[in-house]
């Protein structure tokens, strides 16, 4: 029999544990390597390296076994994170770096702290869940407090209008397809955060009032260190 996931059990403990060490890690290789002829080559390195990763899980969602129109389509923020991410390594695009840190640091991290999952280590939807994840936070990481590819507000706001297209969308093929991508159409099952934001709709205003909020914390310091390193 299978083992199950235990939120904050030995596995889940392990895997923040991971999260924390390697952001240590990319932030520190970052700052060394910035302004190097290395910056460029060690970017796409990494772009690669998620694409190894993520492609091959995200195939791995579509087999006969697998797929479920409501569970395996890339329409997760998640799903698209690492893709911005890609682009953003590859890149070093202001935007898509942006994208990258503030989905990460914020709706990447909620979704570790209180993962939606059931299989245990070492089972390949354990380690489809934690790669993903972990990738995009140390990518997040990476870019902004290692390259030091900082946020502005005109990133911000193009961040706000992506996310708000993408909210858009998936609520219009859940309601369709009977799924519930992102949340957006009813609470998880399990335990989480939205618990404290009350019924649906109104976790959905909540959240994307805090969401906002938020993120314009994270941005307001990385335009002011912007403005230092102008000066």
């Amino acid at each position: 029999m299978d083992a199950r996931f235990e939120t904050y059990g030995t596995s889940h403990l392990a895997a923040l544990a991971l999260c924390v060490v390697g952001i240590v890690g990319v932030v520190w290789l970052g700052r060394r390597i910035r302004g190097t002829d290395a910056e460029a080559h060690v970017g796409r390195v990494v772009a690669i390296a998620i694409l190894v990763v993520a492609v091959p899980l995200q195939i791995l969602q579509f087999l006969p076994d697998e797929w479920n129109p409501r569970t395996s389509l890339p329409f997760q923020l998640c799903d698209l994170a690492w893709m911005f991410a890609v682009h953003a390594l590859w890149t070093r695009s202001r935007l898509t770096a942006t994208v990258t840190y503030l989905w990460g640091i914020t709706l990447t991290t909620q979704a570790m702290i209180t993962p939606d999952l059931a299989s245990d280590f070492p089972e390949a939807r354990y380690l489809m869940f934690w790669a993903m994840h972990l990738l995009i936070i140390w990518a997040a990481f990476y870019l902004v407090l290692g390259l030091r590819i900082l946020p502005t507000w005109a990133t911000y706001w193009r961040t706000v209008a992506i996310t708000a297209a993408w909210a858009v969308a998936v609520f219009i093929y859940n309601s369709s397809a009977d799924a519930n991508y992102g949340y957006v159409n009813a609470k998880p099952e399990s335990a989480s955060i939205l618990d404290l934001l009350g019924p649906w709709p109104l976790y959905i205003v909540v959240e994307i009032a805090i969401i906002a909020a938020v993120w314009a914390l994270l941005t307001w310091p990385c335009t002011r260190a912007r403005a230092t390193l102008k000066a």
